[in-house]
Protein backbone atom coordinates (compact mmCIF):
# COMPACT_ATOMS: atom_id res chain seq x y z
CA UNK A 1 0.00 0.00 0.00
CA UNK A 2 1.63 3.37 -0.98
CA UNK A 3 1.68 5.95 1.44
CA UNK A 4 2.71 9.59 0.86
CA UNK A 5 3.88 11.79 4.13
CA UNK A 6 3.72 15.60 3.83
CA UNK A 7 6.28 17.54 6.32
CA UNK A 8 8.05 21.04 6.36
CA UNK A 9 4.89 23.54 6.13
CA UNK A 10 4.38 26.43 8.33
CA UNK A 11 3.68 29.79 8.64
CA UNK A 12 6.62 32.31 6.89
CA UNK A 13 6.49 36.09 6.17
CA UNK A 14 6.08 37.38 2.57
CA UNK A 15 9.16 36.55 0.75
CA UNK A 16 10.34 34.13 2.76
CA UNK A 17 10.81 30.27 1.88
CA UNK A 18 9.63 26.80 2.88
CA UNK A 19 10.86 23.41 1.74
CA UNK A 20 7.99 20.83 2.00
CA UNK A 21 8.74 17.07 1.98
CA UNK A 22 6.49 14.10 0.77
CA UNK A 23 8.18 11.03 2.12
CA UNK A 24 6.93 8.07 -0.38
CA UNK A 25 7.25 4.00 0.94
CA UNK A 26 4.85 0.78 -0.37
CA UNK A 27 5.71 0.78 -3.62
CA UNK A 28 8.62 0.48 -6.11
CA UNK A 29 8.30 4.23 -7.59
CA UNK A 30 10.84 4.01 -10.44
CA UNK A 31 7.74 3.88 -12.96
CA UNK A 32 5.61 7.07 -10.93
CA UNK A 33 5.64 10.58 -11.12
CA UNK A 34 5.06 12.23 -8.25
CA UNK A 35 2.86 15.55 -7.95
CA UNK A 36 2.24 18.49 -5.63
CA UNK A 37 -1.23 20.13 -5.66
CA UNK A 38 -2.70 22.91 -3.14
CA UNK A 39 -6.17 23.78 -2.18
CA UNK A 40 -7.11 27.09 -0.03
CA UNK A 41 -10.01 27.14 1.56
CA UNK A 42 -13.07 27.88 -0.78
CA UNK A 43 -11.12 26.90 -3.85
CA UNK A 44 -10.44 24.24 -6.02
CA UNK A 45 -7.03 21.90 -5.85
CA UNK A 46 -4.81 23.52 -8.17
CA UNK A 47 -1.78 22.19 -9.77
CA UNK A 48 1.60 23.26 -8.12
CA UNK A 49 5.03 21.22 -9.76
CA UNK A 50 5.15 17.51 -10.92
CA UNK A 51 8.46 15.27 -11.12
CA UNK A 52 9.26 12.06 -13.11
CA UNK A 53 10.50 9.36 -11.35
CA UNK A 54 13.30 7.90 -13.60
CA UNK A 55 13.91 10.92 -15.74
CA UNK A 56 13.80 13.93 -13.13
CA UNK A 57 11.57 15.93 -15.97
CA UNK A 58 9.37 18.58 -14.32
CA UNK A 59 6.50 20.37 -15.13
CA UNK A 60 6.03 23.57 -12.99
CA UNK A 61 2.73 25.47 -12.94
CA UNK A 62 2.98 29.11 -14.20
CA UNK A 63 1.70 30.66 -10.83
CA UNK A 64 4.76 29.71 -9.33
CA UNK A 65 7.22 29.11 -12.16
CA UNK A 66 10.51 30.85 -11.16
CA UNK A 67 10.16 30.58 -7.55
CA UNK A 68 9.35 26.94 -6.89
CA UNK A 69 11.61 23.78 -7.56
CA UNK A 70 10.27 20.02 -7.58
CA UNK A 71 12.70 17.53 -6.97
CA UNK A 72 13.55 14.02 -5.42
CA UNK A 73 15.74 12.29 -3.40
CA UNK A 74 15.97 8.37 -4.77
CA UNK A 75 17.92 7.49 -1.54
CA UNK A 76 15.42 8.78 0.78
CA UNK A 77 12.51 8.24 -1.70
CA UNK A 78 11.40 11.66 -0.77
CA UNK A 79 10.20 14.25 -2.89
CA UNK A 80 10.70 18.53 -2.23
CA UNK A 81 9.05 21.13 -3.24
CA UNK A 82 11.43 24.27 -2.84
CA UNK A 83 9.45 27.29 -2.10
CA UNK A 84 10.54 31.12 -2.32
CA UNK A 85 9.62 34.68 -2.39
CA UNK A 86 6.05 33.07 -1.16
CA UNK A 87 3.47 35.36 -1.32
CA UNK A 88 0.45 35.74 0.99
CA UNK A 89 -1.77 34.19 -1.94
CA UNK A 90 0.32 30.82 -1.94
CA UNK A 91 -1.78 30.19 1.85
CA UNK A 92 -2.84 26.87 1.23
CA UNK A 93 -2.97 22.95 1.87
CA UNK A 94 -0.24 21.36 -0.04
CA UNK A 95 -0.62 17.51 -0.41
CA UNK A 96 1.60 15.25 -2.55
CA UNK A 97 0.09 13.01 -4.87
CA UNK A 98 1.11 9.69 -7.01
CA UNK A 99 0.96 8.23 -10.66
CA UNK A 100 2.16 4.79 -10.70
CA UNK A 101 2.11 5.28 -13.91
CA UNK A 102 3.85 8.38 -14.57
CA UNK A 103 6.33 6.56 -16.72
CA UNK A 104 4.65 5.60 -19.70
CA UNK A 105 2.48 9.56 -20.09
CA UNK A 106 3.87 10.79 -23.33
CA UNK A 107 2.39 14.16 -22.73
CA UNK A 108 4.03 15.28 -19.12
CA UNK A 109 0.92 18.51 -18.80
CA UNK A 110 -1.25 15.09 -18.06
CA UNK A 111 0.85 15.60 -14.58
CA UNK A 112 -1.44 18.25 -14.04
CA UNK A 113 -4.42 16.60 -13.65
CA UNK A 114 -5.94 15.49 -10.27
CA UNK A 115 -7.13 12.06 -12.13
CA UNK A 116 -4.33 11.15 -13.50
CA UNK A 117 -3.18 10.28 -9.39
CA UNK A 118 -4.19 7.54 -7.98
CA UNK A 119 -2.51 8.34 -3.93
CA UNK A 120 -2.92 11.48 -2.00
CA UNK A 121 -1.33 12.42 0.97
CA UNK A 122 -2.94 14.35 3.87
CA UNK A 123 -1.42 17.81 3.29
CA UNK A 124 0.55 20.21 4.64
CA UNK A 125 -0.37 23.56 6.06
CA UNK A 126 1.16 26.83 4.53
CA UNK A 127 0.30 30.36 5.81
CA UNK A 128 2.10 33.23 4.33
CA UNK A 129 1.51 36.25 6.40
CA UNK A 130 1.78 39.89 4.68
Amino acid sequence: QVQLVESGGGLVQAGGSLRLSCAASGGTFSNYAMGWFRQAPGKEREFVAAIRWSSYSTYIADSVQGRFTISIDNAKNTIYLQMNSLKPEDTAVYVCAADPRGIYRNNIYSLGTTSTYAYWGQGTQVTVSS
